[in-house]
């Protein structure tokens, strides 16, 4: 069975570590290993702490 081309991804805050929020992206556009191109961050209101915080991307199993 093949392998899909899209893979979930979690977005964690740095600050509290709470899992925010969640999608799904392509593996060729943000592989670590050779092409040296580094996860996205988001910046998101979080409600509970009121302010700004930067989200990091991890990868999730989902399914």
């Amino acid at each position: 069975m093949a392998k899909g081309k899209r893979t979930y991804v979690a977005y964690y805050s740095t600050e509290t570590g709470n899992m925010v929020h969640t999608t799904n992206i392509n593996k060729r556009s943000f592989e670590t290993s050779g092409t040296g191109k580094k996860w996205p961050e988001l910046r998101k209101y979080n409600p509970k702490t009121r302010k700004h915080e930067t989200l990091k991307m991890k990868e999730i199993k989902k399914g």
